[in-house]
């Protein structure tokens, strides 16, 4: 069936070039689903770390006025011990001193639990550092979203005003939206738009 009908257009709806630009949109319209799926995985972990280190700092700051509190007392027995004459009333407090500095000891740092003060620091940094490469991450995923839409658009209106300057610009645009989802993937911080 080498004669029939419509075999051998080439300006129609299936000609070669029709067929090439569709199959440049259904790679472009692939593109763009990753990115917006990756995009929006970057999102919530972005939105995740940002609220896990607002609680981390927050339980810092407290463990800091607690420390400061056991801090003060324990000054403040010291200095009633040293004018303190009674011996027992002196060994009393010391000892309840030495209790107030280890417990001021244990809230700046607990490594066995993690949640001294120095330890809620470094985890709280940990999760910033989370969050703003998820948060680059999410930007570069939008800005390639974007370019593949458009180029979308383009090679689509290249087919309809069979104008192949429009399928050509829509290469250049997804070329860059591929590039921007590398980017966000590999090295979200490399390049800083917004």
């Amino acid at each position: 069936m080498s004669g029939g009908h419509g075999h051998g257009h080439d300006g129609g709806h299936g000609g070669p070039e029709n067929k090439r630009i569709a199959l440049l949109i259904s790679i472009l319209a692939l593109v763009l689903s990753i990115s917006e799926t990756l995009g929006k995985g970057a999102q919530t972990t972005a939105i995740d770390k940002n609220i896990e280190a607002s609680n981390l700092w927050s339980f810092f700051q407290a463990k800091t006025i607690r420390m400061t509190v056991v801090r003060t007392a324990a000054e403040a027995a010291e200095l009633e011990s040293s004018i303190t004459g009674q011996v027992k009333s002196k060994e009393a407090i010391a000892e309840r001193v030495a209790a107030w500095r280890k417990t001021a000891e244990r809230y700046d740092s607990e490594p066995e639990t993690k949640e001294g003060r120095q330890e809620l620091a470094s985890r709280a940094k940990d999760a910033e550092k989370i969050r703003d490469r998820s948060l680059a991450a999410y930007h570069h995923y939008e800005t390639a979203s974007a370019g593949l839409q458009i180029a979308i658009v383009l090679a689509s209106a290249a087919i309809v005003t069979s104008t192949m300057l429009l399928a050509w610009i829509g290469v250049g645009l997804g070329v860059v939206g591929m590039v921007f989802c590398g980017i966000a993937f590999f090295a979200p911080l490399s390049v800083h738009l917004f």
